[in-house]
């Protein structure tokens, strides 16, 4: 029986939730970003106290379906955008819609429908939320964060980080530099 919990990859968030299910005597498959695939069928009992276990630490355990496929399509975004070393060479519409078995136009349309934003700004989002990680760990320069994110050239990325965040990248790295040597000041 697969289950979906609303919550974000992190070591913590799985531990937690592998210890629940052993509390309750059920026994996983699979405990991964968002989805847990038990062996047996859940009572609603066990599901009643698995829900309240995990809300107590932040995390939801969700039982609608168009929740869940929206939270399946924002998994896979932010795990094709923060998680992979580069992002795939193919139309992001093709990716997702591969990875989830599902028509595009119709993840699309749900998306758009529940979340009040389209796909695509939703990639975006993220893609400028890594630019910055990027930025911060001062590692990779433009060329290289811009090649690695699939932007087809630095001015691109360089127009769309202004856009979201209203700084140049450039800026943006100033103020990170400023800040820093703000707090080695005091």
């Amino acid at each position: 029986m697969n289950l979906y919990i609303k919550y974000m990859v992190s070591l913590r968030c799985k531990l937690l939730v592998k210890q629940e299910l052993r509390k309750l005597g059920l026994h996983y498959v699979i405990v991964e970003l968002g989805k847990i695939e038990i062996l047996e069928d859940i009572t609603s009992e066990q599901k009643i106290a698995l829900s309240k276990a995990l809300k107590k630490s932040g995390l939801e355990l969700m039982d609608d379906p168009r929740a869940i496929l929206i939270e399946r399509i924002k998994n896979v975004i932010i795990e094709m955008v923060h998680y992979n070393d580069e992002l795939p060479n193919v139309n992001y519409s093709d990716y997702i819609s591969a990875r989830l078995n599902y028509d595009y136009t119709y993840l699309s349309n749900i998306f758009s429908e529940v979340n009040g934003c389209t796909i695509e700004h939703f990639i975006i989002a993220h893609k400028i939320e890594r630019v910055k990680e990027l930025l911060l760990y001062d590692e990779l320069n433009l060329t290289q964060i811009s090649y690695k994110l699939n932007y087809s050239s630095v001015a691109h990325l360089s127009n769309q980080f202004k856009k979201v965040t209203g700084l140049t990248p450039t800026f943006f790295k100033k103020i990170k530099n400023k800040r820093l040597s703000n707090l080695e000041n005091l």
